[in-house]
């Protein structure tokens, strides 16, 4: 959530919370609601319609599975339930959610509620974020506001929930107990999650590899056919910005929901379903457009000055960007697949030919070429890997799915603008010993060029400029340096869906976190934040912006 917060003192509330992940009984109806892990350790939970995609894929394959021995599936292309997810893949052996086009990983689970919660119901409670939209409140959260609701409670206080907001019901505010702050809430009919079909009580705890625990937790069973290690996922750390949230820029995974990219929903093996409403992903950014007042010592404008219309390959004119010949400069092919490995890409055996096959054509590339990244060493089919390529920038790079080491010169699809540098002598919290570095965005609306999602539409460009802060010493200017290089690179902004107001065909950040307040981390977009130049650093390096590139 958000730096919104309740009203009042002396709340009623209920007793307690409805149990946050209702024990699993034979006697009374239970709805299934599968969650993605962001990158504060909270839970998010799809929409309905997702989820029932979801339980339909698993009923199916279970059924096939009785009828003819074999396996489980082994992924859910989630484009097939709602087009805005085209690029994300639940991975059901290690129930991870994969991003195609860039490799980034999230924890899922599968939980389920009673028929009779809010879940069942398909009632959301939501907050109102900072560019008046609305975000939907975790699942959890749902469930215990509409339960004191129901029994007509006046305002109740989300501490027990491990949140610092009271919500008066009678006013529809969140009220933040320490600053005051205040945000509209609302209550709104969506559809209901599906009910499961399990007459038997589903195992608690930790998951083992029954087929009856197997959809049912969060930890279950990584078998053999993935051949990845859990230590090698790029967010398998357990270590997270709690309990705030800095403005959300996909974090190098999921945080805006992506335009449709139909290249890579057309593997083959995957099953399908049409579906209508988009989903949009739970993420709570919010953007300052207060600007604190300063005596400047120092300033400069980077603009980004582009050609009409843009043209990314004009910039990147002596690199190869012939898909074909990119792919083959940065695999080797291999003269046998590995028996029993996965594409991270099309989910199938190397050992087959790709998934793409049907959907991605070469006169140069087998379906059954499989070939090896010179430096990571990773393995996927060769014809997978372009269509990744052919579906993205196609600016002469590669991008490794598995551990997003970069090969060549990774360019993004920023629409141009420009940034501002500052500083000014006031510290941040948590930096007392030096001045202020102040990074100001600017971008208008315009038209989209060929690398967006609708070449020739137009764009719109919310909540500019966009303020950011860093503490002026040796690594915050470091930082900073890289974000201009970052900048040119066309990296920090796309053109996309924002997950806080689901409007398309808007500019939006880009996988690298900024701090767009200067102080009260309640939000988690400001200071004190110990860890985030250290982790921003980390960002920048999964984009291929390190020190390397400063000299360049």
């Amino acid at each position: 959530m958000a730096a919104a917060q309740g009203a009042g003192s002396g709340s009623a509330g209920p007793s307690g919370p409805p149990g946050s992940a209702p024990g699993h009984s034979s006697t009374s109806t239970l709805v299934v609601v599968w969650e993605w892990q962001d990158e504060f350790g909270r839970w998010r939970p799809y929409r309905g319609n997702v989820c029932s995609y979801i339980e339909q894929v698993i009923q199916a394959s279970q059924q096939k599975g009785r009828r003819s021995g074999s396996g489980l599936a082994s992924s859910i292309p989630l484009g097939h339930a709602d087009p805005a997810l085209a690029p994300y893949v639940i991975d059901i052996p290690s129930f991870m959610q994969f991003r195609q086009d860039t490799g980034t990983m999230r924890a899922v689970r599968r939980r389920t509620f009673p028929g009779d919660s809010a879940a069942g119901q398909g009632i959301v409670w939501e907050w109102q974020n900072d560019e008046g939209g609305w975000s939907p409140y975790e699942m959890d959260v749902c469930v215990f506001l509409e339960q004191a609701h129901a029994t007509n409670h006046q305002r109740v206080d989300l501490g027990l929930l491990g949140y610092n907001y009271e919500i008066d019901f009678v006013a529809q505010v969140q009220t933040n107990k320490t600053t005051r702050f205040r945000r509209s809430v609302q209550r709104r009919l969506d559809a209901p999650y599906p009910v499961t079909t399990s007459a038997t009580p589903l195992h608690t705890g930790v998951g083992c590899s029954c087929q009856q625990c197997w959809p049912n937790s969060g930890t279950g069973p990584i078998t053999t056919r993935y051949r990845h290690s859990m230590t090698n996922f790029p967010n398998s750390s357990s270590t997270h910005q709690a309990p705030g949230r800095t403005a959300s820029v996909s974090s190098s995974n999921v945080g805006y929901v992506p335009y449709n990219k139909p290249t890579l929903t057309g593997a083959r093996s995957t099953p399908r379903l049409s579906a209508q409403s988009p989903l949009v992903l739970a993420q709570t950014g919010s953007l300052s457009a207060a600007l604190t007042a300063s005596n400047g010592v120092s300033t400069q404008a980077l603009p980004v000055k582009m050609p009409k219309p843009s043209r990314v390959s004009q910039a990147l004119a002596a690199t190869p960007t012939e898909p074909e010949s990119v792919v083959k400069k940065y695999l080797e092919e291999l003269k046998s697949a590995p028996a029993d490995e996965d594409c991270m890409i099309c989910m199938e055996k190397l050992s087959s030919p790709s998934g793409y096959s049907d959907s991605c054509q070469s006169s140069t590339i087998r379906p059954e070429a499989v070939g090896r990244l010179r430096n990571c060493q990773h393995s996927f089919h060769m014809l997978c890997m372009l269509a990744m390529y052919s579906n993205g920038n196609k600016d002469g790079s590669l991008q490794c799915p598995s551990c997003k080491t970069i090969y060549g010169e990774k360019t993004g699809t920023q629409p141009k603008g420009k940034m501002e540098i500052s500083t000014f002598p006031q510290s941040l919290p948590g930096h007392k010993d030096c001045g202020t570095i102040r990074i100001v965005y600017h971008i208008s609306r315009g038209i989209q060029g060929p690398e967006h999602p609708n070449p020739g539409m137009p764009y719109t460009a919310r909540g500019f400029p966009r303020y950011c802060y860093l503490p002026d010493n040796e690594k915050g200017r470091k930082v900073l340096e890289l974000l201009k290089v970052a900048w040119k690179r066309r990296l920090i902004f796309t053109v996309g869906t924002s997950n806080t107001t689901g409007e398309s065909n808007t500019v939006v950040w880009n996988e690298i976190h900024h701090k767009t307040e200067m102080d009260s981390n309640l939000s988690g977009h400001g200071y004190p934040d110990p860890n985030y130049l250290d982790n921003v650093l980390a960002e920048l390096a999964a984009q291929g912006v390190t020190e390397d590139c400063l000299g360049q």
